[in-house]
């Protein structure tokens, strides 16, 4: 008797147990089945990600997360940080998806200006035909590339080398976007005007895993080299100044701060003035802890991090300027801007060479350079190597126009590939210093131009387009850095000046131009019939 109670119970039990098994799935199939009702905003936004076919690693996805990393941020300093954070919130998801594949911002007008602006004949002038001696690397499609760490900022190539990409062919496709950027540069551009790569280069700047960040040597301010699971590496500059700050008018410019969003500036506005010859950066929110102090080799980098009295993590490197406690670099609580700059080929496999300056500056506190005090410089410029034959001075005239829209100071050297001797491009690197003011323009900085009176007249047939309504250059660059993980990066006093100082350099064209007795001296004509 005592055996069939106890057999009993036992029964009742497990049905009662399964009974609730079953009672707590009714239950879950109808929250499952009420929350579409309702529009949840997990279970809407999964299923417009899914109708819009977005993959899972798009920034769609992502948007939130980066809205609650932007409020972390004050980036402006002021009470309007939030309200703008929270504008934000609609456009991180559709800004995610437009650096994705490449569109352009076409603002509330419907067109892009972007667009327009590169759709147009002066930007359509077709460059010399790139012939095998025109390229930076003669790549051998059977050869294989190693990548692994060398020892330097990239990568080696051997044909006994490990391979590393992906089984099967070893054609220019299976490389990574990094690498078949440095396979693009030839003699007369860094990357071409409709480069199909460039959005997919940008994303990964902004949004590759980070596997290793170490201080990079030499330079007067903390930069970091960063490097990804796929061995491309990128340059890190951090968020020292917020937009709106301007650099103090008693502050020399060789004591300035280096601007993150000055160089994620400086590359859009290259790219518009149709010269390409900055490699390309992005914006970038970098975890101090997880992406830099974890996973760091570096020791004198490690022993420099700390946490502040406010619970920041803060660290502060080793250089020249502000690598002090008192200049530390801090998360809020980790969490840092930064501009990522793509690197360019190590110098092991593409050597450059490093020109000074004819118009440098003297980084003195009293001393003037001899440019200075001789209005008639240029001449005695034009008789000297290389700037007495080609297009070099040229070139450097163009590299003035840009340093004197964004307001650049330091420009005291630059580099050019030496396999193409000097019949090539200057490389515009190291922008960091622009976008400082812009409430005053310095004219010094125009000196090459105000003093050679002479430019190229595709350079000036551009600037005069840029200074049209349709297409204006503050509207073309506020469209550009839109689409940027940063935005918006620059402030709108930075735009406006960009408007005004493009006035000031087509006036000192006019002026050239009014006072020369040959004008073809003044615009050099390098398009002949191709315009």
């Amino acid at each position: 008797m005592r055996r069939r109670l106890h057999t009993f119970f036992q029964r009742k039990c497990k049905v009662s147990l399964l009974f609730l098994l079953f009672l707590a799935l009714l239950v879950h199939l109808v929250m499952d089945l009420a929350l579409p009702a309702t529009c949840g905003s997990c279970g809407c936004d999964m299923k417009a990600v899914k109708a819009l076919s977005v993959p899972s690693g798009s920034p769609v996805l992502a948007g939130p997360k980066k809205l609650s990393l932007r409020i972390l941020q004050d980036f402006s300093g002021s009470n309007g940080s939030l309200e703008r954070s929270s504008q934000l919130q609609g456009r991180a998801g559709e800004l995610g998806r437009q650096r994705r594949h490449g569109e352009g911002n076409s603002g509330r007008t419907g067109r892009s200006k972007l667009e327009a602006l590169f759709e147009h004949p002066l930007y359509n002038i077709p460059i010399p035909a790139v012939t095998e001696k025109d390229k930076l690397f003669v790549v051998n499609p059977m050869e294989k590339f190693s990548l692994r760490s060398s020892g330097s900022d990239e990568w080696v190539s051997s044909s006994k080398a490990e391979m590393l990409l992906p089984t099967g062919k070893t054609a220019y496709d299976t490389y990574p976007t990094w690498l078949k950027f440095h396979v693009g540069i030839n003699r007369y551009e860094l990357y071409p005007r409709r480069d199909p790569l460039m959005p997919t280069l940008l994303w990964d700047l902004a949004t590759q895993r980070i596997i290793s960040s170490v201080q990079k040597t030499g330079g007067t301010q903390l930069k970091l080299i960063m490097t990804f699971p796929n061995y491309g590496q990128a340059l890190f500059k951090p968020m020292k100044q917020t937009r709106d700050q301007e650099t103090p008018i008693d502050f020399f410019y060789f004591s300035d701060f280096e601007r993150h969003n000055a160089e994620i500036a400086a590359f859009h506005l290259d790219r518009i003035l149709d010269f390409r010859r900055i490699p390309p950066v992005s914006g970038r929110l970098v975890n101090i802890t997880k992406e830099i102090r974890d996973i760091t080799t570096d020791k004198k980098l490690a022993k420099t991090f700390f946490i502040s009295p406010a619970g920041n993590i803060c660290f502060y490197g080793e250089c020249s300027y502000y690598c002090s406690t008192e200049h530390a670099l801090c998360g809020k609580p980790d969490l840092l801007e930064g501009s990522m700059a793509a690197l360019l080929p190590d110098k092991t496999l593409a050597k450059r060479r490093s020109w000074r300056s004819p118009w440098r500056r003297s980084y003195h506190k009293s001393k003037k350079a001899e440019w200075e005090l001789n209005p008639n410089y240029c001449a005695q410029v034009r008789k000297t190597p290389p700037y007495d034959r080609g297009h070099h001075l040229l070139d450097l005239i163009d590299m003035t126009v840009l340093d004197f829209l964004m307001g650049n100071m330091d420009r005291h050297h630059y580099e050019t590939f030496e396999k193409f001797g000097n019949d090539t491009f200057l490389l515009h690197l190291d922008n960091g210093r622009g976008f400082g003011t812009h409430s005053r323009d310095e004219l010094s900085i125009l000196a090459p131009l105000r003093q050679c009176c002479s430019i190229k007249k595709s350079t000036y047939l551009r600037l005069q387009l840029l200074a049209t309504p349709s297409y204006r250059l503050s509207d073309l660059l506020r469209e550009a850095l839109a689409t940027d993980p940063l935005a918006p990066v620059l402030a709108e006093s930075h735009l406006r000046a960009l408007d005004r100082r493009l006035g000031k350099v087509l006036a000192a064209v006019g002026r050239c131009l009014a006072g020369a007795a040959h004008p073809d001296k003044v615009l050099v004509d390098d398009v002949g019939s191709r315009v």
